[in-house]
């Protein structure tokens, strides 16, 4: 059951350990500021499990039909927030390589572009981009939790500690704190 979470941290070389890195980065950096660390590290922990679990569903069906690839790596999880980003935003279109395209493709051709990363599973993240679809669409309402129990969770351990530790960004777990954070 440990392996539901753990697949995330496993990485076979430093290119894809590198790709992993850098779409943490970007993605899921992102993503916290728009939720506050509390939800994101739940979040995190949900999308990496129902990433796995659907990954284990289809891939008895796919490796029939073809050979598949491990699930290792961040890849699935940011590819989870990356779908809970693009179904909830308000924009419309955005530049992708110099080109508008509507926002909800965004998602779909960077599954394209991860598709050459050496050792990623395209499986494991078209299961961590339809579970983060799924999030993000209000299929899975059952995962939320109100603002009021992140701000208790911000006060609580290990999140308390986090906010202590010098050069960490720490995001509070309220939209209140939130845009004070921002201001200031």
């Amino acid at each position: 059951v440990h392996r539901l979470v753990t697949y995330i941290f496993v990485y076979e070389d430093l290119i894809s350990l590198t790709c992993g890195a850098i779409i943490i980065w970007y993605f899921a950096g992102s993503f916290e500021k728009n939720v506050g660390t509390v939800k994101h590290c739940f979040l995190t922990v949900v999308f990496a499990i129902l990433s796995a679990l659907l990954y284990l569903l289809l891939e008895t069906v796919v490796s029939r039909v073809s050979e598949v690839e491990d699930a290792k790596g961040f890849m699935p999880v940011a590819f989870a927030t990356l779908g809970v980003s693009t179904t909830r935003s308000r924009m419309k279109r955005t530049l992708v390589f110099g080109v508008r395209v509507p926002v909800v493709l965004v998602p779909w051709f960077m599954l394209c572009v991860a598709w050459f990363i050496p050792r990623s599973s395209l499986l494991s993240n078209l299961c961590g981009l339809l579970a983060g679809e799924a999030y993000g669409l209000g299929y899975c309402f059952c995962l939320d939790f109100p603002e009021s129990v992140g701000s208790k969770l911000d006060r609580m351990f290990p999140f308390s500690l986090l906010k202590r530790i010098p050069g960490l960004k720490y995001i509070p777990g309220s939209l209140a704190e939130r845009r004070a954070f921002e201001s200031s």
